[in-house]
């Protein structure tokens, strides 16, 4: 287990573990990908996310909990910042377990993105307790977490990575990779069961230290590291205030806008009315456009910009022309074929980042490839910040 007791903050989770005890109710909540949302698991209850729950359940008898999995497989933290609030916030959870750490790539965007996740997060008006989780490529150890980790460390929340500890396992020929994951990424069963146990270790190592203190109090507040600075006050306590950000934070503030938010003109396109079962149901909410020249037009007011839309298994799928602000010369091609067999995409493209702060205009055109019965072109959401 990771231990970066010199530079974390436990103080949320420590109040988190004081109200289970007394018997209150807390609501205990996981966002992120495919592993968070159980891919690979035969059952969600033998998923790491129900594992980590069912520990807190029965370590804290007297207390009653609830369950939220706010995880979407094959997404990034870009699009969970823009979601935080329908998928997640919206349940006021206590506690919330975050990891996109496989499915963001390892630069300076995702972790700006990945910082508004944080933020979000820790200014909620429930105060949760968060605990950032790293997973990994069992096959390169490949992740994200340089990027997260540092995001965390800003903000003094606490990691637990399996790059650090399954993973060194498997390459120390503990387990065979095979034993845990069949395709490199997604744990089975099993592997389900070790990430849960490292998460677990963390919070028993929180709950230890609680009871080994004078048995009323849990000790200190915050845990400082020698040559402390200013901003490593209590930041998480009731009241506390946020460090300034450590990136130029634009996607603090995402919002993901479908038809419920807003109203593009359309010619040929059309509005999707097929109702939305639950955040799992992707494909709705959107724009639909089935013919070239099917156009639809957008005027937005940001600095960031991106579209997302379906990449379809079903080929030939139709493209279509986006054209930013009205420059034909820049304009990109949003393609609907997805080059992968795993189920269809929801792909979030970024068309401006730290653009100019004011109005801009998103056109989309459908275009002529000539294929017959090609795959309508679905066009999810826009996500502005």
């Amino acid at each position: 287990m990771e231990q970066h007791m010199g530079r974390i903050d436990l103080t949320r989770i420590r109040e988190c573990m004081r109200r289970a005890e007394e018997g209150g109710e807390l609501t205990i909540a996981f966002f992120g990908g495919s592993i968070t949302q159980g891919c690979a698991a035969t059952v969600h209850e033998k998923t790491y996310a129900y594992h980590v729950f069912e520990w807190w359940k029965q370590t804290f008898p007297k207390a009653g909990f609830h369950y939220v999995n706010a995880g979407i497989g094959g997404t990034t933290s870009h699009f969970g910042v823009s979601r935080l609030t329908p998928d997640l916030l919206m349940y006021q959870p206590d506690l919330a377990v975050i990891d996109f750490s496989v499915n963001d790539e390892g630069n300076e965007f995702f972790q700006e993105t990945y910082e508004g996740v944080l933020r979000r997060i820790l200014g909620w008006k429930s105060k949760p307790a968060v605990l950032v989780l790293n997973n990994v490529f069992y096959n390169t150890g490949e992740n994200a977490q340089q990027y997260h980790n540092a995001a965390a460390d800003w903000y003094r929340v606490p990691h637990v990575s399996m790059k650090d500890t399954l993973y060194q396992k498997v390459q120390a020929g503990v387990y065979a990779m095979e034993e845990l994951t069949e395709d490199a990424l997604h744990p089975n069963n099993l592997g389900h069961e070790l990430v849960a146990e490292e998460i677990i270790s963390f919070f028993r190592q929180i709950l230890k230290s609680m009871k080994e203190a004078d048995g009323k109090e849990s000790g200190p507040r915050e845990e400082a590291a020698p040559g402390t600075a200013a901003r490593e006050t209590n930041l998480h306590g009731t009241g506390g205030q946020l460090p300034p950000p450590m990136t130029r934070n634009a996607y603090e503030s995402a919002r993901r806008l479908t038809i419920r938010e807003i109203s593009p003109e359309l010619t040929g396109f059309r509005a999707d009315t097929e109702e939305k079962t639950g955040h799992l149901d992707l494909f709705k909410n959107g724009w639909i456009g089935k013919r070239a020249g099917d156009r639809l037009r957008f005027e937005v007011t940001a600095s960031c910009i991106a579209v997302q839309y379906r990449k379809s298994v079903s080929k030939p799928a139709l493209r279509a022309k986006l054209i930013l602000d009205e420059n034909d010369g820049e304009s990109r091609i949003l393609d609907g074929n997805f080059e992968e067999d795993w189920g269809d995409c929801l792909y979030l493209e970024p068309i401006l980042h730290h653009g100019n702060e004011g109005m801009h205009s998103i056109e989309l055109e459908i275009l002529d490839d000539g294929a017959e019965n090609a795959a309508p072109f679905y066009l999810a959401s826009l996500v502005i910040a």
